[in-house]
């Protein structure tokens, strides 16, 4: 990186770091602290939902995505529009009647004390994890092209969110994510312009968009009904909505976002702007995949993107097998960049698609690269034996550093930091509030003043800052980055998803039921993510959802059978 990177990247963060600090500064109690002043408007909610969900792994990772395997990905995201016009109706209404700060506190309403302590600990347990990635995800990576410490480099993501966070709670937070959502929005649509203004003369949106499509890289929908695939039409819209509906309905880290709106109609209007604003920018993140895909048709590519791995395997008796897998590489990308000048001036005349042999020419070479990396791959987990030899997640970062201009680089590492500081900041007020108000201060410190419960508050925040530090720098890296968060989401959030619905839909299942029901359907889970399938992990979000309520109706059923029926609850049901 020049100085005048470095210059941007400080000057954008340290902007970051300063209206946090100042739009926060009038917060001096716990309330205000954990929930805010519940004073934001709708866009600033859809923002800070957007800024939350979008971590640094999203703009690292997803475009790897896109690079590899082209659009099909967006059919994740093909639920949120059904999860939040049903949150909007059904839940949200819930929880402003209540004013409850945690989603958590509606459950021993409903419930008792012991149902709210559970599904606060499974959140905790699983949103620890995942800001921990979160904050390792962006880490490694720099790491791998800058040469920098891990540890280190995971406290400098870190320790700048800690310091806004823990001055101005939840205020802070929204308020920074309006900002960073600005500039990572922006260095999204600069990265896809900047790829396609770098393709050769004559090769426009048009153009570039059917080279990707004769490799199959802009197919956006997959028909298909396959379990052991990740992403489909099917997975997307009936999975990945109860995914959805369980981290936006349940997951504190997105609740505290919404219950901070001034009205019940300015949060209903921030989830909906999130619910159909997120596939188009979703879409636009694979673009930028898939345009850096088009470029490296046109332009040399390494054969592998991990330049640390690839380091390592040299001095190796590996060496010389990888320089061969490099040099053919080498030569069918010029065999390809050959064809495409051919075939795209052709296109420019107004042909408008390539010729059939063309496709089947380019799909051929791109089937043979496929194979060549993977050859690559193997070979790096021989050499390098415990690293993970995936390179999807460096593809991006790549063409950051080689191909853009001195100064916008530094622009595109602030999207990174700033996706990440979003994201981490959003995990840790909510670990904090959850922690505070769900177990804390109900169960352990009950009749202390405000100002205690404030300042325990600001070492919490401090204390799961320190927590996500520490584990990052003994996390492994995933196959993609992506994808770990959303599998570790998919392993809890079926079961949370299962708590509320019976709490809201099963108005006569009560806490001990529901609670043997969720202790079952969890374990169940465990055993089939671990032993069983990890590639289906989207659908066992409906599976623990429906084994939490079945399970529980027999149980209470079982015991009326035993004791005389009761009133469970005063707490509102949905009827």
């Amino acid at each position: 990186m020049t100085p005048l990177d470095w210059v941007v990247l400080v000057l954008a963060l340290g902007s970051v770091v300063a209206y946090g600090l100042w739009k926060s500064r009038h917060i001096s109690t716990s309330k205000d602290f954990l929930a805010g002043k519940r004073d934001l408007p709708w866009w600033t909610i859809g923002l800070s939902i957007m800024a939350t969900q979008a971590s640094a792994i999203t703009f690292l990772s997803t475009p790897g995505q896109g690079f590899a395997d082209g659009m099909e990905f967006a059919q994740f995201y093909f639920g949120m529009p059904i999860a939040m016009l049903f949150l909007v109706v059904f839940v949200l209404p819930v929880y402003y009647r209540l004013r409850v700060t945690t989603a958590y506190e509606y459950l021993e309403q409903r419930f008792d004390l012991r149902m709210r302590t559970l599904t606060a600990i499974l959140f905790l347990i699983q949103r620890g994890v995942a800001a921990a990635i979160s904050i390792y995800a962006p880490s490694i990576i720099l790491c791998a092209v800058f040469g920098w410490n891990l540890a280190l480099t995971n406290a400098l993501m870190a320790v700048f969110v800690v310091i806004y966070t823990t001055s101005g709670g939840s205020a802070a937070v929204s308020r920074t994510q309006e900002l960073q959502m600005s500039i990572m929005l922006g260095g999204l649509v600069l990265a896809f312009v900047l790829a396609l203004h770098k393709l050769p003369d004559g090769v426009g949106l048009s153009e570039a968009w059917e080279v990707a499509g004769a490799t199959g890289k802009t197919r956006i929908v997959d028909w298909s009904f396959d379990f052991r695939d990740r992403y489909n039409i099917w997975s997307g819209v009936l999975g990945a909505t109860f995914l959805f509906l369980s981290y936006f309905g349940t997951d504190q880290s997105q609740v505290g976002r919404y219950l901070s709106g001034k009205s019940l109609r300015e949060s209903r209007f921030g989830l909906l702007f999130n619910g159909f604003v997120k596939i188009p920018m979703q879409l636009l993140v694979l673009g930028v995949g898939v345009m850096v895909y088009v470029f490296f048709q046109f332009y040399p590519a390494p054969l592998y993107f991990h330049e640390a791995n690839r380091t390592a395997v040299r001095n190796t008796p590996y060496e010389a097998t990888f320089q061969r897998l490099e040099s053919k590489n080498d030569s069918i990308a010029l065999l390809k960049q050959a064809l495409l000048q051919r075939a795209t001036a052709n296109l420019h005349k107004g042909n408008g698609q390539l010729s059939p042999a063309e496709r089947t020419q380019l799909q051929q070479w791109d089937a043979e690269r496929k194979t060549l990396r993977q050859e690559a791959e193997a070979i790096v987990k021989k050499a390098r034996p415990g690293a993970d030899p995936k390179d999807k997640d460096f593809v991006f970062i790549h063409f950051i550093l080689k191909h853009i201009p001195a100064g916008l680089t530094g622009l595109m590492l602030a999207m990174i930091f700033c996706a990440s500081w979003s994201t981490t900041a959003s995990e840790l007020s909510a670990l904090t509030a959850t922690t505070v108000s769900d177990i804390y201060r109900r169960s352990f410190v009950t009749d202390r003043d405000d100002t205690h419960y404030f300042r325990a508050s600001r070492w919490f925040t401090v204390g799961w800052g320190i927590f996500i530090v520490v584990f990052a720098s003994y996390a492994d890296l995933f196959e993609n980055l992506i994808q770990a968060v959303n599998m570790i989401g998919s392993v809890f959030y079926g079961t949370i998803l299962g708590i509320f619905f019976t709490a809201f839909f099963l108005k006569k299942v009560g806490g001990a039921a529901v609670f043997g029901a969720a202790v079952l359907s969890q374990a169940l889970i465990l055993l089939l993510f671990f032993g069983v399938d990890r590639d289906a992990y989207l659908w066992y979000n409906p599976l623990a959802c429906s084994l939490v309520m079945a399970i529980s109706s027999l149980w209470q059923y079982a015991l009326d059978r035993r004791i005389p029926p009761a009133n469970h609850s005063g707490a509102p049901t949905l009827r």
